[in-house]
């Protein structure tokens, strides 16, 4: 399968850890790390670029897999979870902070697979970007982007869970990885239209509250691709309540 992805797996059961660690490793899912207790999951981390997936155990002795995601959401909302138990009491929980799966103990191979297939799929719905950051590549889902900024001789890009990634490259190389959704509103100033909550004849407010200037001599033009945006966004939503995708 080879997806590429940086795994981590919380489980204090030896025996279960081991189980899962040779499925991805048959799985040929090599970038994964493994934890025993909550704390060193968080740890890692803090200090790292964040998990793609998380294999999290329900029943831990520091506490639950589902108090462990969500405090792992709060610092990085993008992972994808899996929660291992041996019971079902918590798949209503679990789904409600957007489980990829729910898998009962003893765990497969055949489990983790669909783990990762569902993860695939859920990944290519989502375009994203490659983009390096401190000599690292981090993909960038592009609905997670709030604003693309050059600043000085560095991009940063801002993102929906407060994190600034400082990107050594270009802001043209990067203009040319987005798609429609972004609008270029000044010089060196990329939006997301999906993340401007006001937009008036000088500024344009964001959704991480942040306050750009609209390019004077271009106002007029940019005022009216950002109409056109939301009168195409209201059509489609107008057209998926009624259920005639037109």
């Amino acid at each position: 399968m080879a997806l590429g992805l940086r795994t981590a797996v919380l489980d204090d059961d030896p025996e279960e850890l081991a189980r899962v660690r040779a499925a991805l490793d048959s799985l040929q899912e090599t970038d994964a790390e493994f934890f025993t207790d909550t704390a060193s999951l968080l740890a890692a981390v803090r200090r790292g670029r964040p998990f793609d997936l998380a294999f999290l155990d329900v029943y831990l002795r520091d506490g639950t897999g589902v108090e462990a995601a969500m405090r792992l959401r709060e610092i990085d909302p993008e992972t994808d979870l899996v929660f291992i138990t041996a019971s079902r009491n918590h798949a209503v929980e679990a789904f409600s902070l957007g489980a990829l799966h729910y898998l009962v103990k003893p765990v497969t191979e055949s489990d983790v697979a669909e783990a990762l297939r569902r993860r695939e799929a859920r990944a290519s719905a989502r375009r994203s970007v490659t983009l390096p950051v401190n000599r690292e590549l981090h993909r960038v889902y592009l609905d997670s982007i709030v604003s693309v900024q050059s600043i000085r001789h560095l991009v940063e890009v801002r993102l929906t869970d407060g994190r600034c990634l400082r990107v050594w490259q270009p802001i043209s190389e990067i203009e040319r990885l987005l798609d429609k959704d972004f609008l270029k509103i000044n010089r060196g100033v990329i939006v997301n239209m999906n993340r401007i909550t006001s937009m008036d004849l000088e500024t344009c407010t964001l959704s991480d509250g942040s306050v750009l200037a609209v390019r004077q001599k271009d106002r007029a033009v940019i005022r009216r691709q950002y109409s056109d945006f939301l009168f195409n966004e209201l059509h489609l939503m107008s057209a998926s309540k009624r259920g005639d995708g037109k």
